[in-house]
């Protein structure tokens, strides 16, 4: 039987729980004017794996409050003009194999992905720790408000991440693509709501949003164990709870999903209890650009069939020349 925390018909209407700050919009308005006068320090350099017949590159670049960010780069050799696709990987991870990204790039398009500071990856996090912290990155920085928390970093990264791709001498920088699962998805939605010129975005079951409904909802899954700790550690009577969700709001997706203009493709499992689909249907809910949604009533936090293919036959077919 499928996990189902809210009836379907009720899913659909769903906006979620959580708060939306008041300075929300100013709070992301000053972020991203930080992002904008970090200088990237950009270095690119030839990777050690090569394929006949594409380009590999790897991409390190500085992001806001002294991270070090990688990427890895996969292109079409010798073409220009070329559509951008950006990949987010999923929580503690890191970027995918090169091969993972033949697809794409065979499509058509200059891949780029990005490794999220502190966690699998090359990239470094300076906020003491160099890289992989494995735990707590929902609420690190939270003690030191808002504009310290992690994710507030990362989802820059993404925005720096997207600024860097269209600058590429081989890139158009009028198609932009962005996609991604669990974490991946999150940082999908985020990367387009905070850069408004991704045309394309495809998020699958994404992670980092609702979390007063996580929370309510007593899974014990480890995705967001992070905020499980921090009450029993830090508020075990519960009293900042409101504090705390009110914070964790600026690093929530459903709330930056109304940012959104590019179109979306999202998939959604009924049967995930690793980003229950209540939190899913918050985000997607919020979004009013054109959007459709696609469900898996028997998956749970795993491969979804088809899906990937429906994403870039719709990539290709609005970014790549016929």
């Amino acid at each position: 039987m499928a996990f189902i925390d809210l009836p379907l018909e009720k899913l659909k209407k769903y906006k979620g729980s959580s708060p939306r700050p008041k300075d929300f919009d100013e709070f992301w308005k000053k972020a991203l004017d930080e992002e904008k006068n970090t200088k990237a320090n950009i270095k690119i350099k030839k990777a050690a794996f090569a394929l006949k017949g594409f380009e590999c590159a790897d991409v390190f670049y500085d992001g806001v409050r002294g991270g070090r960010i990688h990427a890895k780069l996969i292109k079409p050799a010798g073409k220009t003009d070329l559509p951008i696709a950006l990949h987010f990987h999923g929580y503690r991870g890191r970027a995918g194999d090169w091969n993972e990204y033949l697809s794409y790039a065979s499509a058509g398009f200059c891949v780029l992905s990005m490794d999220c500071r502190g966690q699998g990856g090359q990239s470094t996090d300076a906020g003491g720790v160099s890289g992989n912290t494995n735990r707590g990155q929902i609420i690190r920085g939270l003690d030191d408000g808002p504009e310290s928390l992690l994710f507030r970093q990362i989802f820059l990264d993404t925005v720096t991440l997207a600024d860097i791709a269209k600058g590429l001498d081989y890139t158009d920088e009028t198609k932009l693509f962005a996609y991604g699962g669990s974490q991946g998805g999150a940082l999908t939605l985020a990367c387009a709501a905070l850069n408004p010129e991704v045309g394309l975005l495809a998020p699958v079951y994404p992670f980092l949003s609702d979390y007063r409904r996580v929370w309510e909802l007593g899974l014990d899954c480890t995705a967001y164990e992070d905020i499980r700790d921090y009450f029993r550690l830090y508020d075990p009577k519960h009293e900042r709870e409101d504090e705390i969700f009110n914070t964790l709001g600026y690093i929530d997706v459903t709330n930056l999903a109304s940012m959104i203009e590019g179109e979306t493709i999202l998939a959604v499992s009924l049967n995930d209890a690793t980003t229950p689909p209540s939190t899913v249907f918050a985000a997607y809910n919020n979004i009013s650009a054109k959007k459709e949604i696609h469900i898996y009533p028997d998956f749970a936090h795993e491969h979804l069939p088809g899906f990937s293919d429906v994403v870039i036959q719709k990539a290709q077919n609005k970014f790549v020349e016929k």
